[in-house]
């Protein structure tokens, strides 16, 4: 085929093709973007200690010269209550660990807050156990 056949036939195609455009639709206006936005976060304020009374020593642990950090996981409810507490990080002493866990049951929390609302969150609470040395 010789260029001289190709091209009038490449040009009655693409003004049929523009002609094709012109009739099937009209012109697109393009409008201003609608703005969608999410209501600003809520401060997040984490729970915090509020009543705390200590643990007594247990006194087989004394005895024994038992001494350790327990690391707790505490939910802490919207009133401020332990709803589940876990032993995290053991002492290496269950009798310091029973202790530990006895104890933060009767704590009080100022409970985490989203906002003005209060909710549920965990928290870390290590104890320390250790023997005075005089």
């Amino acid at each position: 085929m010789s260029t001289t056949i190709i091209r009038p036939a490449l040009s009655l195609a693409l003004s049929l093709v523009a002609v094709a455009h012109a009739g099937a639709a009209p012109e697109i206006i393009p409008l201003a973007p609608i703005e969608i936005t999410a209501p600003a976060a809520q401060p997040f304020v984490p729970a915090a200690y509020r009543e705390t009374p200590l643990p007594s020593y247990p006194t087989a642990a004394r005895e024994q010269g038992l001494e350790g950090v327990v690391v707790l996981g505490v939910l802490v409810g919207v009133n401020g209550r332990a709803v589940e507490i876990s032993v995290r990080t053991s002492s290496g002493a269950r009798v310091l660990d029973d202790a530990a866990v006895d104890a933060v049951r009767r704590w009080r929390f100022a409970p985490a807050k989203e906002g003005r609302r209060a909710v549920e969150s965990w928290v870390e609470v290590p104890l320390k156990f250790a023997l005075q040395t005089r």
